[in-house]
Protein backbone atom coordinates (compact mmCIF):
# COMPACT_ATOMS: atom_id res chain seq x y z
CA UNK A 1 0.00 0.00 0.00
CA UNK A 2 2.66 2.40 0.63
CA UNK A 3 4.46 1.65 -2.13
CA UNK A 4 1.51 2.26 -4.31
CA UNK A 5 0.89 5.52 -2.66
CA UNK A 6 4.98 6.46 -3.59
CA UNK A 7 4.57 5.50 -7.03
CA UNK A 8 1.13 7.55 -7.38
CA UNK A 9 2.83 10.39 -6.00
CA UNK A 10 5.78 10.36 -8.46
CA UNK A 11 3.73 10.16 -11.46
CA UNK A 12 1.66 13.22 -10.47
CA UNK A 13 5.06 14.88 -9.82
CA UNK A 14 5.80 13.72 -13.68
CA UNK A 15 1.94 14.92 -14.87
CA UNK A 16 2.90 17.96 -13.04
CA UNK A 17 6.32 18.77 -14.55
CA UNK A 18 4.75 17.97 -18.29
CA UNK A 19 2.33 20.20 -17.62
CA UNK A 20 4.59 23.15 -16.67
CA UNK A 21 6.92 22.49 -20.08
CA UNK A 22 4.44 22.91 -22.99
CA UNK A 23 6.63 21.00 -25.22
CA UNK A 24 7.24 18.11 -23.29
CA UNK A 25 3.66 18.17 -22.50
CA UNK A 26 2.98 17.37 -26.04
CA UNK A 27 5.94 15.38 -26.60
CA UNK A 28 4.40 12.88 -24.36
CA UNK A 29 0.78 13.17 -25.88
CA UNK A 30 2.39 12.70 -29.29
CA UNK A 31 4.13 9.36 -28.60
CA UNK A 32 1.05 7.95 -26.78
CA UNK A 33 -1.01 8.39 -29.96
CA UNK A 34 1.77 6.82 -31.85
CA UNK A 35 2.06 2.97 -33.05
CA UNK A 36 5.50 1.57 -32.13
CA UNK A 37 7.55 1.17 -35.56
CA UNK A 38 10.44 -1.47 -36.17
CA UNK A 39 12.68 1.63 -36.84
CA UNK A 40 13.87 4.74 -34.91
CA UNK A 41 11.22 7.57 -35.99
CA UNK A 42 12.13 11.51 -36.55
CA UNK A 43 10.65 14.04 -33.76
CA UNK A 44 9.79 17.05 -36.21
CA UNK A 45 9.20 20.40 -34.68
CA UNK A 46 7.60 22.46 -36.47
CA UNK A 47 6.71 26.63 -36.11
CA UNK A 48 4.57 28.59 -38.23
CA UNK A 49 4.64 31.72 -38.29
CA UNK A 50 2.86 35.11 -38.93
CA UNK A 51 2.50 38.89 -39.28
CA UNK A 52 5.88 38.03 -41.35
CA UNK A 53 6.44 39.67 -45.07
CA UNK A 54 8.50 36.93 -46.64
CA UNK A 55 9.37 39.27 -49.34
CA UNK A 56 11.22 41.37 -47.06
CA UNK A 57 15.45 40.54 -46.56
CA UNK A 58 14.95 41.61 -42.46
CA UNK A 59 12.47 38.86 -42.07
CA UNK A 60 14.17 35.78 -43.53
CA UNK A 61 17.41 34.05 -41.51
CA UNK A 62 19.83 31.32 -41.17
CA UNK A 63 20.83 30.37 -37.55
CA UNK A 64 22.56 27.36 -36.27
CA UNK A 65 21.18 26.55 -32.73
CA UNK A 66 22.97 24.30 -30.41
CA UNK A 67 21.04 21.05 -29.46
CA UNK A 68 21.33 20.30 -25.53
CA UNK A 69 20.86 16.70 -25.56
CA UNK A 70 22.46 16.39 -28.94
CA UNK A 71 21.42 14.59 -32.43
CA UNK A 72 19.81 11.36 -32.00
CA UNK A 73 22.47 9.85 -33.94
CA UNK A 74 26.17 11.22 -35.51
CA UNK A 75 25.63 12.67 -37.72
CA UNK A 76 27.50 12.53 -40.98
CA UNK A 77 30.23 15.80 -42.07
CA UNK A 78 31.35 16.53 -45.46
CA UNK A 79 34.43 19.37 -45.90
CA UNK A 80 35.11 21.57 -48.81
CA UNK A 81 38.97 22.05 -48.54
CA UNK A 82 42.06 23.17 -49.82
CA UNK A 83 44.58 23.91 -47.55
CA UNK A 84 43.41 21.83 -44.89
CA UNK A 85 42.28 18.94 -46.67
CA UNK A 86 44.99 16.39 -44.57
CA UNK A 87 43.40 18.05 -41.73
CA UNK A 88 39.84 17.57 -42.95
CA UNK A 89 40.47 13.96 -43.91
CA UNK A 90 40.73 13.48 -40.11
CA UNK A 91 37.50 15.23 -39.13
CA UNK A 92 34.77 14.43 -42.04
CA UNK A 93 33.14 11.40 -43.79
CA UNK A 94 33.68 12.74 -46.79
CA UNK A 95 36.45 15.20 -48.39
CA UNK A 96 35.45 17.82 -51.70
CA UNK A 97 39.75 18.93 -52.60
CA UNK A 98 39.01 22.07 -54.58
CA UNK A 99 40.09 20.91 -57.85
CA UNK A 100 37.03 18.37 -57.80
CA UNK A 101 34.75 21.65 -57.49
CA UNK A 102 34.03 22.15 -60.74
CA UNK A 103 34.05 18.75 -61.99
CA UNK A 104 31.86 17.04 -59.26
CA UNK A 105 28.32 17.95 -60.40
CA UNK A 106 29.23 16.10 -63.81
CA UNK A 107 30.03 12.71 -61.29
CA UNK A 108 26.55 11.35 -59.94
CA UNK A 109 28.16 8.77 -57.40
CA UNK A 110 30.40 11.47 -56.34
CA UNK A 111 27.39 13.99 -55.54
CA UNK A 112 25.43 11.44 -54.19
CA UNK A 113 28.35 10.74 -51.50
CA UNK A 114 28.50 14.46 -50.82
CA UNK A 115 24.72 15.79 -50.99
CA UNK A 116 23.98 12.37 -48.63
CA UNK A 117 25.95 13.73 -45.80
CA UNK A 118 24.38 15.80 -42.68
CA UNK A 119 26.25 18.43 -42.35
CA UNK A 120 28.02 20.71 -44.87
CA UNK A 121 31.50 22.74 -44.71
CA UNK A 122 33.65 24.93 -46.49
CA UNK A 123 37.19 26.33 -46.63
CA UNK A 124 36.45 30.31 -46.55
CA UNK A 125 38.62 30.75 -49.29
CA UNK A 126 36.63 28.44 -51.10
CA UNK A 127 33.18 29.74 -50.62
CA UNK A 128 32.85 32.14 -53.62
CA UNK A 129 33.55 28.74 -55.63
CA UNK A 130 30.99 26.48 -53.92
CA UNK A 131 28.67 28.78 -54.48
CA UNK A 132 29.67 29.04 -58.31
CA UNK A 133 29.66 25.91 -59.32
CA UNK A 134 27.36 23.56 -56.63
CA UNK A 135 25.14 26.12 -55.51
CA UNK A 136 22.40 25.68 -58.16
CA UNK A 137 22.55 21.95 -56.53
CA UNK A 138 23.07 23.03 -52.76
CA UNK A 139 21.22 25.54 -52.06
CA UNK A 140 17.57 23.99 -52.96
CA UNK A 141 18.67 21.66 -50.27
CA UNK A 142 19.44 23.88 -47.52
CA UNK A 143 23.26 22.33 -48.46
CA UNK A 144 25.29 25.44 -48.63
CA UNK A 145 28.58 24.69 -46.27
CA UNK A 146 28.90 26.77 -43.28
CA UNK A 147 32.18 28.94 -43.62
CA UNK A 148 35.10 27.95 -41.68
CA UNK A 149 36.75 30.22 -40.04
CA UNK A 150 40.82 30.23 -40.72
CA UNK A 151 43.30 29.35 -38.40
CA UNK A 152 40.29 27.31 -36.65
CA UNK A 153 40.57 23.80 -34.15
CA UNK A 154 39.01 21.68 -36.96
CA UNK A 155 37.82 18.84 -34.80
CA UNK A 156 36.49 21.24 -32.12
CA UNK A 157 34.47 23.32 -34.96
CA UNK A 158 33.52 19.66 -35.90
CA UNK A 159 32.35 18.66 -32.85
CA UNK A 160 30.70 21.83 -32.19
CA UNK A 161 28.77 21.43 -35.58
CA UNK A 162 27.50 18.03 -34.69
CA UNK A 163 25.60 19.45 -31.77
CA UNK A 164 23.66 21.56 -33.77
CA UNK A 165 20.84 22.31 -36.26
CA UNK A 166 20.49 24.59 -39.06
CA UNK A 167 17.45 26.50 -39.08
CA UNK A 168 16.45 28.36 -41.99
CA UNK A 169 13.54 30.91 -42.28
CA UNK A 170 13.08 32.02 -46.57
CA UNK A 171 10.67 32.21 -48.88
CA UNK A 172 7.64 29.97 -46.46
CA UNK A 173 6.51 30.90 -43.52
CA UNK A 174 6.99 28.08 -41.45
CA UNK A 175 10.06 26.20 -39.93
CA UNK A 176 10.24 22.35 -39.87
CA UNK A 177 13.40 20.56 -38.30
CA UNK A 178 14.17 17.40 -36.37
CA UNK A 179 14.91 17.44 -32.71
CA UNK A 180 15.33 13.87 -31.86
CA UNK A 181 14.19 10.32 -32.52
CA UNK A 182 11.92 8.06 -30.29
CA UNK A 183 14.75 6.17 -29.15
CA UNK A 184 15.62 9.37 -26.87
CA UNK A 185 13.91 10.72 -24.00
CA UNK A 186 10.99 12.59 -24.21
CA UNK A 187 12.89 15.03 -21.73
CA UNK A 188 15.95 15.29 -23.66
CA UNK A 189 13.30 15.81 -27.03
CA UNK A 190 11.77 18.77 -25.00
CA UNK A 191 14.98 19.92 -24.13
CA UNK A 192 16.49 20.03 -28.29
CA UNK A 193 12.82 21.47 -29.02
CA UNK A 194 13.16 24.15 -26.64
CA UNK A 195 16.45 25.89 -27.60
CA UNK A 196 15.45 25.52 -31.40
CA UNK A 197 12.07 27.47 -30.51
CA UNK A 198 13.94 29.53 -28.53
CA UNK A 199 16.67 30.46 -30.73
CA UNK A 200 13.89 31.43 -33.30
CA UNK A 201 11.59 33.23 -31.10
CA UNK A 202 14.34 36.02 -30.59
CA UNK A 203 15.21 36.55 -33.91
CA UNK A 204 11.27 37.37 -35.16
CA UNK A 205 10.65 41.08 -34.78
CA UNK A 206 7.97 40.93 -32.54
CA UNK A 207 8.83 37.65 -30.65
CA UNK A 208 6.11 35.08 -29.53
CA UNK A 209 3.46 37.56 -31.48
CA UNK A 210 5.28 36.27 -34.73
CA UNK A 211 4.35 32.42 -34.12
CA UNK A 212 1.13 31.60 -35.53
CA UNK A 213 1.41 27.74 -33.97
CA UNK A 214 4.05 25.14 -32.57
CA UNK A 215 3.32 21.48 -33.69
CA UNK A 216 5.25 18.21 -32.38
CA UNK A 217 5.27 14.72 -34.15
CA UNK A 218 6.66 11.55 -34.90
CA UNK A 219 7.58 10.42 -38.38
CA UNK A 220 4.45 8.57 -38.69
CA UNK A 221 2.63 10.21 -36.31
CA UNK A 222 -0.33 12.50 -35.60
CA UNK A 223 0.60 16.02 -35.43
CA UNK A 224 0.26 17.17 -31.70
CA UNK A 225 0.05 21.50 -30.84
CA UNK A 226 1.72 22.81 -28.31
CA UNK A 227 -0.01 25.71 -26.02
CA UNK A 228 2.95 28.32 -26.28
CA UNK A 229 3.57 31.26 -23.94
Amino acid sequence: MKKEKIQKKQKTQKEEFADANPILSSIIKARESSKQRGFPQTWDFIINFKGLNMKKPENRFTIDVTLPKGRAREPTVVIFADSIAAEATKAANVVVRKDEIPTIAKDKKRMGEVTGCDIFMGEASLMALIGKELGQLLAPRGKMPRPIPPNVKLDAFVSAAKKSMRISLKENPTIHTAVGNDRMADADVAANADAVFTAVRDKLPKGINNIKSVIVKLTMGKPVKVAVK
